[in-house]
């Protein structure tokens, strides 16, 4: 079909929005209720463009192009009803738009702003409307501020659409409308997962992390403690973005060089806490196969999709990973192994951790390993943190992590992506069952951002079917179909985030597609570049067993290394 934009012909073979159209003929649109990866809304009326023969200006968003169609992208009326929708938002977004630039938790940069700069809005012509709603801080995981919120419904529908978790609601009509949660409880008095993702929608900064940076600086200010970091893998990755890099760039040895900077004490790596875990969960998996366990097995290293999992199908609880998270496994150790080793009292030891999943500050509240992790902080905390000690991240001089708790394999470091944790876990399971080498470490059939990936795997003459499944819209999915006996499997790995942790609710702004495959692919580089790959191979690893564990799954292990789950209503 043959359309006009902007007195211009193009041809289009199938009926599409206005806003595809315009983005392939590369003419860019403002939007701020619109995302690529949700249903489109239509509801801020921003991307409304004039159409020949119509008295109404129409969303871009919703409407889609006919044969003949005449569009008018930025004349004048469009760029006067832009203006005037612009200021309208804004006077709504709180008390005081300059105030709120001072006080906003957005990090990098600002959508809102953005557009209202791309708009041309330069003064506000309308009183500031203030909705009188208080902040809601429930939730160990994340803070609503209402004040900020424009209604854009995009928190809402990510929760619903993607995440299928379905806390979010709208409440009220017309001037009065607004975010809430069931009977205005709170999102600590729900079913929330903590995931986070409502907080990559958010444009406005009304939704974003609980904040304890600054209980980390006042942890690093006390001389009597001796203050300890591990870095999650997902979070060299990404991290440079908040400092201009290109999605994808790997910071992890100026990373190590601005936490030390900071103050702290030692820098160890999660990786070397991932690598516990493939110990730990690969002959867990062993044994249950051998010895008619509950099947199939489910990974636990999402805290997110725990309490999924705990709210909505208690009846799999036993099909979970009795292994704690890398987050806490390390947590564990840095205080009995390693302070034991220094001769430092648990007492003393504060463990923080730098994660990109905002649902790691629940789980370290979690009454079954409560005391393992002190403090959390997002990749966007740390990135604050950095820029408040004048640290240049991508200039500092480059440094390796501490040992031993920073020794860590490839295997650790693809637990940043769906489908690391399995493809780690079968590294070391096969060459536990078989006694032989691994010829070739790639398995590929289980990377991808991919929903839902199926595969077997072949392992002495044993037929393996594992699935793979990042967002918890498909969590769902797959865990009623094995419910209905639509699936047969033997281990799953399921993460809340899509992508994985490349793409948890901590990391920077924007997380699209294109960024998580880049940031996906740096983590398979990290792979390929060291030396160690399987997780049984790490000497440290080794070491700790030899002089501390005894063996995967011994009496020790479970005390310090394992947990359970509870049925949450």
């Amino acid at each position: 079909m043959k359309v006009k934009i902007n007195n211009r012909e193009y041809e289009f073979d199938q009926e599409i929005s206005i806003l595809d159209a315009t983005k392939k003929a590369h003419i860019k649109i403002p939007t701020l209720c619109y995302s690529e990866k949700l249903e489109p809304f239509g509801s801020c009326r921003l991307c409304s463009v004039e159409i020949k023969g119509e008295r109404t200006l129409k969303p871009a968003c919703v409407t889609k192009i006919t044969d003949g169609m005449e569009i008018f992208t930025h004349s004048q009326r469009v760029r006067k009803t832009r203006k005037t929708i612009m200021e309208l938002i804004i006077a709504s977004h709180g008390i005081n738009c300059n105030l709120n630039c001072l006080t906003c938790s957005k990090s990098g940069s600002c959508e809102i702003k953005e557009v209202a700069e791309e708009i041309g809005v330069t003064e506000i012509r309308v009183p500031p409307i203030s909705n009188g709603l208080p902040e809601d801080r429930s939730s160990y995981s994340i803070v609503r501020e209402p004040q900020k919120c424009i209604v854009c419904n995009r928190c809402v529908r990510k929760c619903s659409e993607v995440q299928s978790v379905n806390i979010l609601t709208i409440a009220n009509r017309g001037p009065d409308t607004y975010v809430t949660t069931f009977m205005d409880k709170g999102m600590g008095n729900v079913d929330c997962t903590n995931c986070g993702q409502c907080i990559l929608e958010c444009p406005t900064g009304a939704l974003h992390e609980v904040y304890q940076m600054d209980q980390v600086w006042a942890a690093l200010s006390d001389e009597s403690k001796y203050v300890i970091v591990q870095t999650a893998p997902a979070v060299r990755v990404a991290i440079a973005e908040e400092f201009g890099a290109e999605p994808g760039k790997i910071a992890t040895k100026q990373m190590v060089a601005g936490l030390r900077l900071l103050g702290f004490d030692k820098v160890f790596d999660t990786n070397f806490a991932a690598d516990l875990t493939i110990m730990e969960e690969a002959n867990e998996f062993i044994e249950r196969f051998k010895n008619n366990g509950k099947l199939p097995l489910f990974t636990s290293c999402s805290p997110g999709w725990v309490k999924f999992l705990e709210h909505n199908y208690p009846e799999f609880i036993d099909n979970l990973s009795s292994c704690k998270s890398p987050q806490q496994m390390f947590g564990a150790i840095a205080k009995t192994y390693y302070a034991n080793k220094l001769g430092i009292s648990k007492e003393d030891t504060v463990v923080v951790s730098v994660m990109p999943c905002t649902a790691k500050k629940f789980e370290r509240v979690r009454s079954e390993m409560k005391g393992d992790v002190d403090y959390v902080l997002t990749t966007r905390e740390l990135a604050k943190m950095f820029k408040l000690a004048g640290i240049d991240l991508l200039n500092v001089p480059q440094e390796e992590y501490d040992e031993p708790l920073g020794i860590s394999s490839g295997a650790g470091a693809i637990f940043g992506a769906t489908g690391g944790v399995m493809e780690a876990a079968l590294r070391t399971a096969y060459e536990v069952i078989t006694g032989k080498e691994l010829e070739k470490l790639d398995f590929e059939a289980v990377r991808g951002i991919e929903g839902i990936k199926e595969a077997t795997v072949e392992i002495d003459g044993i037929n393996l079917k594992v699935a793979i499944v990042n967002g918890l819209g498909n969590a769902r999915k797959v865990l009623e179909m094995i419910k209905n006996g639509e699936k047969e499997l033997q281990f799953v790995e399921f993460m809340a985030c899509p992508g994985g942790c490349i793409g948890g609710g901590g990391q920077p702004i924007p997380t699209n597609n294109e960024i998580l495959l880049k940031r996906m692919q740096a983590i398979y580089e990290v792979d390929r570049s060291l030396p160690i790959r399987k997780s049984h191979e790490n000497p440290a690893i080794k070491t700790l067993y030899k002089e501390f564990l005894e063996e995967p799954l011994s009496e020790k292990s479970h005390e310090l290394l394992h947990t359970t789950y509870l049925a949450r209503s």
